[in-house]
């Protein structure tokens, strides 16, 4: 606030106002110098860029983006930094480009700025294959714009043409709405519908029959015989009906291509698994630096929360580490010097320091990725159905045209047998075959997009449809992915002043315990002289009362009374370690008395979805076969296995991200087709070498990118849904390809005996892609999960 009003930007709160109805604002994380890790070497040489004027310009990303008035803020950098010469935001992505002049003004200076304004920076990575995907999506739209643009205009010459009554247009007229109509299409031919002439060439290079060569000797055919009847002033043009064909196939193709870019974008992983910047401990004093500028043998100071820069070995300080995005472990594990931290794992207790022994790409985490880029680039693409029919197509078609043309030339005069085997290539190009699928696919992906699966290969309905071998992850997929109390024993008295206790804590147990018992917590009461211990437990004064929460060895540790204690505490403890539950003691000592008593336990484990077992039960049922794979230990495992009846055999625990990989790997070795059900990093590379991955809700972002679908919704409710409509849509596409082909195989047996002449091959040709068409809407109907007898 005061930064604002001292540089004159208080306009900042009026637009924020308008904007947010006055929402708050983000809260930005601290630093001592936040623009000290750009200054480093390694961030120039990356990430600054020189300009031909002798100006440089740097990008950066931006925690805290959120509304049209940080746009405004951003962008007045320059009156913030002297030498920064202009800032402008892109407010979708939160990237800011800054343009300054380095004799006046470095990268870092800009970082404080925006640092000063409320912002967080971030390096943020160049990419040229985004430019080139971008250039592409252009050119595509440029092509579709010009075949709207041509079809529109055509058809409305087309229809001058046809509506006006015999004698009432002069020759002249006519004509010359005949060479519009001609030069319309011949634009449309040659620009946006030049996709499928170099298609159908490549397709004769490589010996192999596509779509497109069907569609292009349709085209072409259509064209040359337009052309020539417009020379010769006589018969139809056919423009009107190609230029529409061209629009309605380019329209199938850029819902294709977009979901194929969805697929092979990639997400930038390490600016949610690695810390960009870390801390490093030097003789001069703790530095801020980029961690791509990490060596081995650099010691890294880890604080608490935070996430572990590099592989190393902890030099200095105990604390307890979550490694659970590598390993799939529900539980915490102690961190030691001399015990390993690998990079991405998050510090929950006390500072650390890291010895570095492994950075980027040497990493765990980074070994991890490189098997999900690997598995994402070895999954084979689906050979389309239409694309396995397109070279029996192409001979019939080619065929029957031969034949016409032959057989009415020996008939009658050569003019007659061309409109016959025009009409019959016109009235034959696999409009409908070609829309058939690509639209279908586009109402299940929209259908199913409403129903929270985003799938990003629709390649990935069709294999979903088939069935085959289930894969589950259990912490965060099967189960609700954090500790919960599931047990307490002993008087329900103690339930809220531990929730008392426990909650100034960050240890995963203390949070389960303040969340779950809170409401028994009494209000307005207080804890004084709470203390906390690495790996065993807290201690605090509440009501009068010290009470000790934590493990049997932390309460034996403060002096606990053998003769007394909570019958009821001690059996359930018992109960709660054979069912290998996270036990936790409660301990009470009165005034007066010496030494603590239990006066209860409580039991720990993550808890089991809601609909775990009715959807593993219908996804069975749906011809996939179920398998439990899992990092977490034998007990837990085991457990779940049985709450959603998979049987023994097909559960595995303790498994590493490796081991996962290995198992999907044997699995396709067979034959056998996989779904991999996962949400954590320890399950990408996995996910991204089934044949279909799906990430579910609270997915981590590396899982999102391996992923073939993406579920926003809880549970595996959707997924089954997701089966269904699968299944559902594949019918649709069978049936309308049946359509299509009986379509056309009574429309080119009619062509070539004479009965259907050009005009007419050119109405018919968008009937029966709108036949196709309404019956894949009608097909994919209905809310995600519709059942099979609603469908």
């Amino acid at each position: 606030y005061e930064t604002l009003n001292e540089l004159g930007l208080d306009r900042y709160y009026a637009i924020r106002e308008v904007d947010l109805d006055g929402a708050a604002s983000a809260v930005v994380e601290e630093s001592a110098d936040p623009g000290a890790a750009f200054e480093d070497a390694a961030f120039a040489a990356r990430h600054v860029v020189e300009l031909a004027d002798g100006e440089v310009r740097v990008d950066f990303l931006l925690d805290g983006v959120r509304c049209a008035a940080c746009l405004w803020l951003v962008e007045q950098l320059p009156r913030v930094v002297e030498g920064v010469l202009e800032a402008r935001l892109n407010l979708r992505d939160a990237r800011v480009r800054v343009r300054l002049d380095p004799a006046r003004a470095s990268a870092a200076d800009a970082a404080r700025g925006l640092m000063r304004l409320g912002y967080r920076p971030h390096p943020a990575e160049r990419d040229a294959g985004d430019a080139l995907r971008r250039g592409e999506e252009r050119r595509r739209l440029m092509g579709l714009g010009v075949a709207a643009v041509c079809a529109g205009n055509a058809m409305l010459v087309a229809f001058a043409l046809y509506s006006a009554p015999e004698g009432t247009m002069s020759a002249g007229q006519t004509a010359l709405f005949r060479w519009v109509g001609t030069v319309l299409g011949a634009i449309s031919l040659a620009w946006p519908g030049r996709e499928f002439f170099t298609g159908a060439a490549a397709a004769v290079r490589a010996r192999r029959a596509n779509l497109d060569l069907p569609i292009a000797i349709a085209l072409g055919a259509g064209g040359v015989a337009g052309v020539v009847n417009t020379l010769l002033g006589r018969g139809e043009t056919y423009f009107d009906s190609l230029t529409v064909l061209v629009f309605l196939l380019l329209v199938g193709r850029l819902i294709q291509a977009r979901q194929q870019r969805w697929a092979s974008d990639s997400i930038h992983l390490a600016r949610s698994l690695f810390p960009v910047t870390c801390t490093v401990e030097r003789p001069a004093g703790r530095a801020e630096v980029p961690v791509e500028s990490l060596e081995e043998g650099d010691v890294v100071w880890v604080a608490p929360g935070g996430l572990v820069p590099a592989d190393g070995v902890i030099a200095r300080g105990r604390s307890e580490l979550d490694h659970g995005l590598l390993t799939g472990e529900s539980r915490p594990e102690p961190g030691r010097p001399g015990d390993r931290a690998y990079a991405g794992s998050r510090n929950l207790f006390a500072p650390l320091s890291v010895r570095v022994t492994g950075v980027g790409d040497g990493t765990r985490l980074g070994r991890l990725l490189e098997l999900v880029r690997e598995g994402i680039d070895s999954k084979p693409a689906l050979v389309r159905l239409t694309d396995r029919i397109a070279g029996v197509f192409v001979a019939v078609v080619c065929a029957a045209a031969a034949a016409t043309l032959v057989g009415w030339s020996l008939a009658g005069p050569v003019a007659t047998a061309m409109d016959h085997t025009v009409a019959l290539l016109v009235v034959a190009c696999p409009c409908a075959l070609g829309l058939a699928t690509p639209l279908t696919l586009a109402l299940a992906l929209a259908r199913a997009a409403r129903g929270g699966c985003f799938v990003k290969d629709a390649a990935a309905l069709e294999r979903l449809a088939g069935g085959g071998d289930l894969l589950l992850d259990k912490t965060g997929t099967l189960t609700e992915g954090s500790l919960c109390v599931v047990d307490w024993f002993g008087a329900s008295e103690w339930r809220g002043p531990v929730a008392l206790l426990e909650s100034g804590s960050r240890h995963p147990v203390a949070r389960a315990l303040a969340r779950d018992l809170d409401r028994f917590a009494e209000v307005g009461a207080r804890v004084e002289h709470d203390r906390e211990t690495v790996g065993g437990g807290i201690l605090g004064r509440v009501a009068g009362v010290e009470l000790a929460v934590g493990t049997a060895r932390f309460l034996e540790g403060l002096g606990l009374d053998p003769e007394a204690g909570c019958l009821d505490a001690l059996r359930g403890a018992k109960i709660m370690e054979d069912a290998d539950r996270s036990v936790v003691w409660v301990g009470a000592r009165r005034p007066g008395e010496a030494l603590f008593q239990v006066v209860a336990s409580a039991g720990l484990a993550d808890r089991l979805r809601a609909d775990s077992r009715s959807s593993v039960g219908a996804l069975a049922r749906a011809g996939w076969r179920p398998h439990l794979l899992s990092g977490d230990g034998a007990g837990p495992v085991r457990a779940t296995a049985t709450a959603v009846q998979v049987p023994e055999g097909r559960a595995h625990a303790r498994l590493s991200p490796e081991d996962k990989l290995e198992r999907v790997q044997a699995f396709a070795a067979k034959g056998q087709a996989t779904l991999f059900v996962g949400d954590g990093v320890n399950d990408a590379a996995a996910l991204a070498a089934a044949d279909v991955g799906i990430a579910v809700h609270g997915s981590a972002e590396a899982s999102m990118a391996a992923a073939d679908v993406f579920v926003s919704r809880d549970g595996l409710g959707p997924v089954v849904e997701l089966v269904q409509l699968a299944k559902r849509t594949l019918r649709v596409v069978r049936r309308s390809l049946v359509l299509s082909l009986a379509y056309n195989a009574v429309a080119v047996g009619l062509a070539a005996a004479g009965l259907v002449d050009p005009l007419l091959a050119a109405i018919l040709m968008p009937i029966s892609s709108a036949i196709v068409l309404g019956h894949a809407a009608l097909g994919v109907r209905g809310p995600l999960g519709a059942s099979e007898e609603r469908s």
